[in-house]
């Protein structure tokens, strides 16, 4: 099935820029150009190939099958078949449900304006239906166009079999200022010492029982409360 999108997306875009019974001079080679570029990311020498003698339409039509065919093929190699198909199958099924989707509410709005017609003297049930169906028609050419886009473009990364692991990120610390001694101090969990050698929570050990206003057993020349004692 996407192999058949494929397909019709590159006879479509031959129609709308090589004109059927038009003479080479009448194609328009930088349309077909840009839209080679913008659904299947294609780079592709379609001002040469309009320039050389005796070519027809369905040469470059052919021509652009097996140069999205070949792409397609190389993609497929590249990350396996399987993995292919089931990227396929999971972006088809996403553009369809978000196309039926939005087809739905495009409806939704032609079913609240359509009595209008009645004063042109056209019957709204006909003219419902006739333009329900034309746009449901823009809808799968549009879905086709879309999905095959995404498919050309889309890259897959894929964790390899014995590939080294990157190495484990380091943990966000917080970075705040200490009031008391100006410096910078890092947070730390609830009762561990903080950066600057202070405690978040009750202390205990040694220095324990020292007074307040004592100088810091730690020899920093502060007293003990703005230290190693500061709660």
């Amino acid at each position: 099935m996407v192999a058949d999108m494929r397909q019709e997306v590159v006879e479509s875009m031959i129609e709308r820029c090589i004109p059927e019974n038009a003479l080479p001079d009448e194609w328009d080679v930088d349309a077909l150009h840009e839209e080679s570029l913008r659904i299947f990311n294609l780079d592709l020498p379609v001002a040469a190939w309009a320039k050389e003698e005796g070519i027809s339409d369905t040469e470059i039509r052919d021509r652009m099958l097996q140069a999205v065919e070949a792409k397609m093929a190389q993609k497929a190699a590249n990350y396996g078949p399987e993995i292919m198909r089931l990227a396929e199958r999971s972006l088809v099924l996403q553009t369809l449900d978000q196309s039926w989707k939005d087809h739905l509410s495009t409806l939704d709005h032609l079913r609240q304006g359509i009595s209008l017609r009645a004063y042109a003297q056209r019957d709204p049930l006909n003219e419902y239906k006739r333009e329900a169906f034309d746009l449901f028609q823009s809808m799968l050419v549009g879905l086709r166009e879309q999905a095959t886009s995404v498919l050309a473009h889309v890259e897959l990364k894929i964790d390899r079999p014995g590939a080294v692991p990157p190495p484990p990120s380091r943990p966000m610390v917080e970075s705040r200022q200490d009031p008391a001694t100006m410096a910078d101090a890092t947070a730390a969990p609830s009762g561990a010492p903080s950066a600057s050698g202070t405690s978040s929570g009750p202390l205990s050990g040694p220095w324990a029982d020292t007074p307040r206003n004592a100088p810091c057993p730690c020899g920093s020349g502060r007293k003990f409360k703005h230290c190693h004692g500061r709660l």
